[in-house]
């Protein structure tokens, strides 16, 4: 039986090692087919983007093991196209990953992805013996592989590097950039956004707007950074986010692919707790689960379900937006706990200036992000509108921390807390009616409640809030129909000698 690729990014060192692979090959069919020059593909972290890029970088990279490469592919089903041979090891690439560059400021940034070019140039340090470049242009190699270039030149290494690769080849270079976005959202979060921001503008722009040197650009991320602010007058930039159909079913798991691996570890059983806890996702209309939570979990089986996917990131940056936003989203966000959906617009290109201030802006973070679903999308006067949904309880979680951690900001006394919330589970209840008076007294008003109808939700979600902090020992759940009604809240102990409670 194959082994998991838990950890495994690298698509020849997974197939090399044999271990348990989804078949995403017609990946590259797709990439040779889209008629944009530059291509780019947002998707949640965790969402397999740098397995899918290394198999483009091990496919179209030149190299005098063919055959081995070849090898890579077998059984496939991109080894049946008549692309296969017709591109298989044809091109140069250009390969850079930020997936590493997120410092505490922009100099110790700059300084990694000097290295990270610098690196790249030294695996093509062949061509400083090749006829087909002149001395200037090696020495201009020699100075950036060196680290002896100034930022001028580093801002155009990537022009200088896919010009001497195909003046050398006679082949266009294709360029493969992973995980793009990392700096800026770094640089976003410890405030060096704008020399990130001007950096990246001309190092994308220079290398990758109306190259003539390139066959094909890819590159992955997380967001589409405003046009404005890096793409300008891309005009060859095809964008294909998760609202899109093209390239829909590449990343993340279908579920064709989710019973084939759960049935293939004779865990076919399993997935109804699959589906409540790692589904959810909408990629361009089809069903997609996260890869990372189903892998950990099948692995994991044991340990039951668990938050492996929104464990991965502090979840840090979603707090913050989230505290920082206005009242309308803290009482929207109760709204989605009780998987109620929300109609909003969606903006495709993520502007980070907006990002606490403009409410389309923070809905289209958390959907890109991978912390919301959409469905029902619409067009309304050339602009996008969807409704959203919080994709799983796994992601519900974090939502579900975010008012905790409201609540504990706004009231200190966390012992007095835990005194409560005992006080609720032990049926003692005068001592939960008391200190919850001196709780809502303290920190409701932190909430901005706003309308009578707008008090009473609010008013629920800082219940809710409260009552998260039990989940360790207990099921919390809310607005369920049991019987014949609908109870507010249900506390049921994962220990049946405890006590429930419903209100």
């Amino acid at each position: 039986m194959k082994k998991l690729p838990i950890g495994t990014s690298d698509f020849k060192k997974l197939r090399k090692a044999d271990k348990y692979f989804a078949d995403k090959s017609l990946f590259i069919k797709e990439i040779i087919d889209e008629d944009s020059e530059i291509i780019l593909l947002p998707r949640p972290r965790r969402f397999g983007k740098t397995l899918n890029i290394t198999m483009l970088r091990y496919f179209f990279e030149k190299t005098d093991k063919k055959k081995e490469t070849a090898e890579l592919f077998s059984g496939l089903e991109i080894e049946k196209e008549d692309v296969f041979n017709e591109h298989l090891c044809r091109y140069p690439v250009i390969y850079l990953t930020f997936k590493d560059i997120k410092s505490s400021d922009f100099k110790e940034d700059l300084e990694a992805i000097n290295i990270l070019i610098a690196d790249e140039f030294e695996r093509h340090d062949y061509l400083l013996d090749s006829n087909a470049i002149t001395e200037n242009q090696k020495k201009r190699f020699k100075d950036i592989m060196n680290l002896r270039a100034n930022i001028s030149v580093v801002k155009k290494s990537l022009f200088y590097l896919s010009d001497y690769l195909y003046k050398h080849h006679k082949e266009k270079p294709i360029v493969l950039i992973d995980e793009y976005d990392t700096p800026i959202i770094s640089g976003y979060i410890e405030d060096y956004y704008k020399e990130t921001i001007d950096f990246f503008r001309s190092l994308l722009g220079a290398g990758l707007k109306d190259n003539p040197n390139i066959y094909k650009g890819v590159l992955t991320g997380i967001l589409r950074v405003a046009k404005e602010s890096i793409f300008s007058d891309m005009n060859n930039l095809g964008v294909y986010s998760l609202l899109r159909v093209k390239f829909s079913d590449k990343f993340g798991l279908t579920q064709k692919e989710v019973l084939s691996l759960l049935q293939y570890y004779d865990k076919k059983e399993k997935i109804k707790n699959v589906r409540s806890w790692y589904n959810g996702y909408i990629f361009g209309g089809k069903t997609i689960y996260n890869p990372w939570s189903i892998i950990n979990y099948t692995a994991n089986i044991a340990d039951g379900e668990l938050p492996y996917w929104v464990n991965t990131s502090s979840n840090s940056l979603i707090q913050d937006i989230l505290k920082d936003s206005h009242s309308g989203i803290k009482k929207e966000l109760y709204d989605l706990l009780k998987d109620i959906s929300i109609y909003k617009k969606i903006e495709e290109n993520i502007a980070f200036e907006y990002l606490k201030k403009n409410e389309s802006i923070i809905y289209s973070f958390l959907l890109f992000s991978g912390y919301l679903k959409a469905y029902k999308c619409s067009e309304v006067e050339d602009e996008k509108y969807c409704k959203l949904q919080i994709p799983n309880r796994e992601v519900k979680l974090v939502f579900k921390n975010v008012i905790v951690k409201w609540i504990n900001e706004a009231y200190e006394d966390y012992g007095k807390l835990r005194t409560m919330l005992e006080a609720l589970v032990k049926g003692e209840i005068k001592v939960f009616e008391e200190i919850l008076n001196d709780f809502v007294i303290t920190t409701l008003s932190y909430f901005n409640t706003g309308g009578k109808k707008d008090v009473e939700r609010v008013y629920q979600a800082f219940i809710l809030g409260l009552l998260v902090n039990l989940s360790i020992d207990y099921e919390v759940t809310s607005e369920k129909e049991s019987g014949y009604g609908r109870y507010d809240i249900s506390i049921v102990p994962k220990d049946k000698n405890k006590k429930s409670v419903i209100t």
